[in-house]
This record gives C-alpha cells, sequence and structure tokens, in this order.
C-alpha cells in the first residue's frame, strides 16, 4: 500500500527519490507491520491523487536486509489496473477477490477509492448481527454458499488483526488494538407476531446444520438472557450466528488485503499493488483511461452519480443506531454467556455494559452523512427504546453513549427475494471500451451476510471480463432497466 501527501507537486510524485520514501520496502508490498489500519480518526493522513502510471520494480530478496528499491533489469507487460469504488462490505470484499484470484503470470493493480475512509459509509454502522436468516426463520437465497464464505472471510480478518497484534512490540499499541472483532453468544429472535409462529416453527424445521435453530419457550429464552420479556412464549436461537463489530472487521479486512500483497510476492506470482485514496468520485469520467476495470460499490451513493440518474432500481433508507451503555447506577450487567437480541428492534451486545440498538427507518432519504443531529437523535432513542423494551424492559437502565446513521442503498424485491444489484454497465457509462464498468450495489440491511460470496463472484467477472459467473437472479433488474 502506498500513502499519498496531499498538496505535494505533481513533479515530486514524479521523482523517484521523492517516491522512494513514501513507499514500503517493495513498491507492491503492503507490509503487515506498516502503518495503522486507516480510520476515520486518521483520515486527514491520506492524500487526494491520482494513481501514477505504473513502474515497477524489483523487490530485495527475503535474505537481504537491504530496503532501497531497485529498477527490474526486464520491465515486465503491464498490469490489470482496477479502480474499487467503496470502502465498506462490498469494495472490500471486492479487493480482497481480486488479490486472491488475480493471474498469477500478470501484474495487478488495486486502487480502492472512499471520501469517508474504510467503513465511513452504512457498513461501518451496521448492527453485524450475521445469520442466514428472514425475519421468518426462513432460509434466504443461497443461504450456505453465503453463509460459508462469509465466515471465511471474517476468519481471515481474524487472522490479519491477531497477526497484527503480535507483531507488535509497543504495549501502548498492543492496548489500542486489544478489541475484539466477533462476539460468538448467538442471537435470540422472540416472536412477537402471531400471525407468523406457525411459519416460524416449520422454517425453523430446515435450518442449515452449521446454523442451527432452537425453538424455546419463555423460560428456556429468559435463562439465556435474564430480564428478557417473550411476549408469545416462543423464541428462536441461533448459537452459531455471529456478533461482528463491522468498524473493526472492515479494518482488519482491509489489513488482510494489504498482508495479501506481501504474502504473494513470497509465492512468486505476478506482483501486486495495493493503494487507497480518501477523495470523493463525482463522476465516473473522472477514471476513464486511468483502468481496465472500474467496479462501483459505493451503495447508495451509487444512485448519485450522474451516469445511473434515475437508472439504479434502488430505494434508499437512513438508517440511526445508538450506542448505549449500562449506567454506573446499575450493578446488573447483560451477562457474558448471552447471546444479542433480533426484533422490531434489534440488540448487537458489545459486552456487559456496552451494547447498540438500532435501527431506524428513513425511506427516500439522501443524507449519507454518519453525523446526527440533535433532534434527530433523540428522535431515533425514543423510537428505538419504545421497540427495544417490548423484548428487554432493562434497556430502559442504559445511557445514550452516542449515535451514528447509515443510508442503506435497498434493492428491488424479486421472487427470490430482495437481492443485491451485480452486473456489467458499460451501456451507461460512456464509450471507453478500453475500461469495462461493473456495479455492485443494492446490499440493504443483509451487506454482511452477501458481501463475501458475491464480492468473490464480482472479482471473477472483473478478471474474465464477463458477467457468467454471476447468477441470472442478480441481473433480472437489467431487464427491467430496458423496459
Amino acid at each position: 500500500m502506498i500513502f499519498k501527501e496531499e498538496g505535494k507537486k505533481k513533479e515530486k510524485h514524479n521523482n523517484f527519490e521523492h517516491r522512494s520514501k513514501i513507499m514500503f520496502p517493495c513498491q507492491f508490498v503492503a507490509s503487515p507491520s506498516s502503518s495503522a489500519v486507516p480510520t476515520l480518526a486518521t483520515s486527514f493522513l491520506w492524500g487526494i491523487r491520482k494513481p501514477l502510471p505504473p513502474i515497477f520494480f524489483s523487490c530485495p530478496s527475503s535474505s537481504s536486509s537491504s530496503t532501497s528499491l531497485r529498477f527490474s533489469s526486464s520491465l515486465p507487460q503491464q498490469p490489470l489496473r482496477c479502480a474499487v469504488l467503496g470502502a465498506g462490505f462490498a469494495g472490500l470484499s471486492v479487493a480482497w477477490h481480486l488479490l486472491q484470484h488475480g493471474s498469477r503470470d500478470l501484474p495487478l493493480l488495486v486502487d480502492i477509492y472512499d471520501e469517508v475512509g474504510i467503513g465511513g459509509g452504512a457498513s461501518g454502522v451496521a448492527g453485524g448481527l450475521l445469520h442466514p436468516y428472514s425475519p421468518k426463520v426462513k432460509l434466504l437465497w443461497r443461504a450456505e454458499e453465503c453463509w460459508n464464505e462469509s465466515l471465511n472471510l471474517i476468519r481471515i480478518a481474524e487472522r490479519a488483526k491477531q497477526s497484527k497484534v503480535l507483531n507488535t512490540e509497543r504495549p501502548e499499541a498492543v492496548q489500542s488494538m486489544n478489541f475484539s472483532i466477533i462476539r460468538r453468544r448467538g442471537i435470540l429472535r422472540p416472536a412477537v407476531s402471531l400471525k407468523n409462529i406457525n411459519i416460524m416453527d416449520h422454517n425453523a424445521e430446515n435450518c442449515l446444520a452449521s446454523c442451527r435453530i432452537e425453538s424455546m419457550d419463555k423460560h428456556a429464552a429468559e435463562n439465556l438472557v435474564p430480564g428478557l420479556s417473550v411476549p408469545l412464549n416462543v423464541a428462536f436461537h441461533m448459537p452459531e450466528a455471529l456478533n461482528v463489530h463491522s468498524q473493526y472487521y472492515l479494518e482488519a479486512l482491509y489489513l488482510a488485503c494489504q498482508n495479501s500483497v506481501a504474502e504473494m510476492l513470497n509465492l512468486g506470482v505476478a506482483p501486486r499493488e495495493l493503494n487507497f485514496y480518501k477523495t470523493s468520485v463525482g463522476s465516473l469520467l473522472e477514471f476513464a483511461g486511468e483502468y481496465n476495470a472500474v467496479v462501483i460499490c459505493l451503495g447508495a451513493r451509487a444512485a448519485f452519480l450522474p451516469e445511473f440518474s434515475g437508472i439504479l432500481p434502488l430505494r434508499t433508507c437512513r438508517g440511526v443506531v445508538t450506542h448505549m451503555q449500562l449506567s454506573d447506577n446499575f450493578r446488573e450487567e447483560y451477562p457474558q454467556h448471552s447471546p444479542s437480541i433480533l426484533s422490531d428492534a434489534w440488540i448487537a451486545v458489545q459486552g456487559p455494559r456496552d451494547l447498540y440498538l438500532g435501527s431506524t427507518w428513513e425511506w427516500r432519504s439522501t443524507d449519507y452523512s454518519r453525523n446526527v443531529p440533535t433532534v434527530e437523535a433523540s428522535e431515533a432513542l425514543e423510537e428505538l427504546l419504545l421497540k427495544g423494551s417490548v423484548i428487554y424492559p432493562a434497556i430502559s437502565n442504559w445511557t445514550v453513549r452516542g449515535a451514528v446513521a447509515g443510508l442503506r442503498a435497498m434493492p428491488p424485491l424479486t421472487p427470490h427475494g430482495s437481492l443485491p444489484i451485480l452486473g456489467c454497465v458499460d451501456n451507461v457509462t460512456g464509450r471507453n471500451h478500453a475500461c469495462k464498468y461493473w456495479v455492485f450495489t443494492g446490499l440493504g440491511s443483509r451487506g454482511l451476510f452477501y458481501h463475501a460470496w458475491l464480492g468473490k463472484l464480482m472479482a471473477q467477472a472483473v478478471l474474465s471480463r464477463s458477467e457468467h459467473s454471476i447468477p441470472s437472479e442478480l441481473l433480472l433488474w437489467k431487464q427491467k432497466m430496458k423496459q
């Protein structure tokens, strides 16, 4: 990965000596021990600059202690240049799989663009309650593939974070990284609608073996979560379901992408390069002539691009999530063993005195800022506490630590449910036939569930320059667009 400094003159970036000062030991290596993963807090460090034309260097051998850059004696072929617009669930999944599945013989450049940083959009504020079921406990479309791929990518992110902690010598740095990406305590869904109980019971019988559903009565549910209210005496427990801290996960996944670049070098494959640019994207024309492929993973922001105005069948929905902490006056903490809760409001537990409560639904909003004004925060809290107290009355003892918001890109309804939007959009984006444009958006409220498998399919499509890897169900939106 390469960090850019804002305000430097263009000719200085073209100077080899200056470039060598801001690179890691090899242009195509992002070292696991390099600078910390970018977050919103460190976003001011990122410069805004178009990528330079590719210059290839050879790297010192692993046995050499030298960190100087040397020109290769023979220049390799030009790299495959890919731009990924967006650094949320979709964008980072695509970036990871591009780095993993690129040709062993062809150099690969992946540039990620996002104006608000890693996880700075709706993905970073998602509740992170991961399971393969609908609100009626029915298996979602292609549930097993999506579930397994998500688990795999989460494990990869966890290993990247653990590796960084182990390779960090400073105690204060280790302490700052000592956060958990995942809480493995399962998820509990109390039934709140008499109309759907029989349907939920039936659906629960067809659960995945790797994510079981246990139907239980009120007493069993209350043993799992003391103080829980079970209005209809039935609850559905998913013991293998996960509670993922979305922001931490995305930062760790980006770190895994960095590590992958270095690991590929050791495997003897063609060099990889990964860059991050903190800059806004005003139009897809900005990338014409720069790349072989551009993948638009901007979520709801994709609908605001001039090329997509009135074309993408997306509905926007702003959701506010409140961060809650238990007041010091109360000793009855949320039990360490207890699962998170799903209902009309969800409770994503982070610790005995720390949880997230969400989410509101403001349809047709165009506000994708994470900032929540005082009035909006107050109204959201009132709504969420009302819903949350139905299933967990003790939530009234918790106080607000903060509120954040995200603008979801809600996809159209299909016979298979609400499915994300994928595909090639060359017909929308102009005449530059040297570059192929792709879109991956519409993850809605299930971004964590869909992102890994669909990101893999999107990367395969980009590398093969064909939609053949994309299931036909995800291309139905294009037929409606033609109508």
